[in-house]
């Protein structure tokens, strides 16, 4: 039980009501009762998300229970796997393997919206959710107290301040304009204030299964999560809503435009044939399924360089913020959900007071920074293998021992499935081990780079 005092122990300020921002809100809603104040600041004029599918893990699952809010989240099906087919054959491909994910007994895969829906009927009382807020800068005042100015002229006031406002975050953004050269090299401000293209472009769509059954009964991407691999490019397909909708992202790269800057909109519409033009290659099964697209977008693919610190002083940054990462893993939202779920924690826990929550925020970051790092260069890694364009391994070229090559490719990607019980091998054993480093008290706080 919860005894909270009258007045809370300090303010805090969340920039961004996505998914992270959320669960931090209710983790820290959960644990520390009215001791907290919260206030969620959210650019638009209500709580959106953007993308459909979204994979619920079982780390993430495990992060659900502990919230109290597992048993909102849709079972998943009994035989949680991936079937992985050799796609780029314009007269048929094949499949390449199927793999059942024993350790994601708890894992599913679920509308995005639904997720946010559950999220937001779960906002505490302490929590104040305040729209059209759209942060600018921050400044630090004196005696530590931190202001914060939106688009619209207004200004309020805070004793901590957590970025969750995604890829580009303005938190960020401030974050390291104004940080001491002693702590970070000038001349890399910008590299890791801006979002850096990743060379791929992701074609995406949302459709009723009916339309691909009506079209093609026996295709493969009605009941199962599928990806087709090819040269360069895949795409992933996977069944939501109880199996009533089909969710598919269509990744093509090149990998010579990596880094560069993307020209035109990063989102934005297209038409049904520029969709079907990049995958013209491609299996029977994998064209049908595309001719199914409804409202196509177009998604220049970012990401946030790996950054040398999460934290300083008073101020946090989680999931997109921190570390926009490649989705070839699923776990872009997960990680954001583990971040909120370990920052909350801290925030508000016992011993945590104002004038330690520096030191609080540096075990936040000792701990969560080089995980989701690792995630993120594993997810890089996974999607080159699904492009057949992973250094060492097989290149997509058939040079009479095509199956023995794509036989090795397997096992290492199977491997690079494996991240999941990297870390702790949860959230939750993540939070321990940030709890015991807390209770030890051997942290200052203030801006030093994250545990490697």
């Amino acid at each position: 039980m919860l005894i909270s005092s009258s007045t809370p122990k300090f303010r805090v300020a969340i920039c961004g009501a996505g998914i992270g921002g959320l669960v931090l809100a209710i983790t820290i809603g959960k644990f520390a009762g009215r001791d907290i104040h919260i206030d969620l600041y959210e650019a638009h004029d209500a709580i959106t998300t953007a993308g459909a599918g979204i994979s619920v893990s079982r780390r993430t699952a495990e992060v659900m229970v502990e919230l109290g809010l597992h048993e909102k989240i849709p079972n998943p099906s009994p035989n949680y796997g991936l079937r992985l087919r050799k796609s780029n054959a314009p007269k048929g491909g094949f499949e390449w393997f199927y793999f059942i994910f024993e350790t994601l007994k708890r894992g599913s895969a679920m509308h995005r919206k639904d997720l946010v829906d559950i999220l937001m009927r779960s906002i505490p009382s302490s929590c104040t959710v305040h729209f059209n807020k759209r942060l600018t800068k921050y400044e630090k005042q004196s005696p530590g107290s931190l202001i914060l100015y939106f688009a619209d002229d207004s200004t309020s006031a805070a004793d901590v301040l957590v970025g969750a406002d995604g890829i580009h975050s303005s938190v960020r953004k401030t974050f390291f304009e104004t940080i001491g050269p002693d702590t970070v090299d000038p001349s890399k401000i910008r590299y890791y204030s801006d979002p850096t293209w990743t060379g791929t472009l992701v074609y995406r769509s949302l459709f009723p299964a009916e339309k691909l059954s009506k079209l093609d009964p026996n295709n493969v991407a009605l009941k199962d999560f599928i990806i087709f691999c090819g040269k360069g490019k895949h795409i992933v397909s996977y069944p939501v809503s109880q199996g009533t909708q089909i969710n598919v992202a269509a990744y093509a790269s090149d990998e010579q435009k990596a880094g560069t800057p993307f020209e035109g909109h990063w989102v934005s519409d297209v038409s049904l044939e520029e969709v079907e033009e990049a995958y013209q290659d491609f299996e029977p099964d994998a064209k049908r399924l595309l001719n199914c697209f409804e409202k196509p977008s177009r998604w220049a693919l970012h990401v946030v360089n790996e950054l040398p610190l999460f934290t300083c002083d008073r101020v946090a940054l989680i999931g997109d913020a921190a570390h926009a990462m490649m989705p070839y893993c699923g776990a872009g939202a997960g990680q954001a959900i583990e971040d909120a779920f370990v920052l909350g924690r801290l925030l508000a826990h016992t011993l945590t007071t104002l004038d330690n929550v520096p030191a609080a925020l540096k075990v936040y970051q000792d701990v969560r920074l080089p995980f989701t790092q690792f995630v993120a260069r594993g997810s890089e890694s996974t999607g080159k293998m699904y492009h057949f364009c992973a250094p060492g391994y097989y290149d997509g070229t058939d040079r009479g021992n095509e199956r023995e090559e794509m036989e090795i490719l397997k096992k290492k990607i199977i491997d690079q499935w494996d991240w999941e019980s990297e870390g702790e091998g949860s959230a939750v054993a993540q939070w321990v081990k940030a709890e015991r480093q807390l209770q030890e008290g051997s942290y200052n706080g203030g801006c030093e780079h994250g545990a490697s």
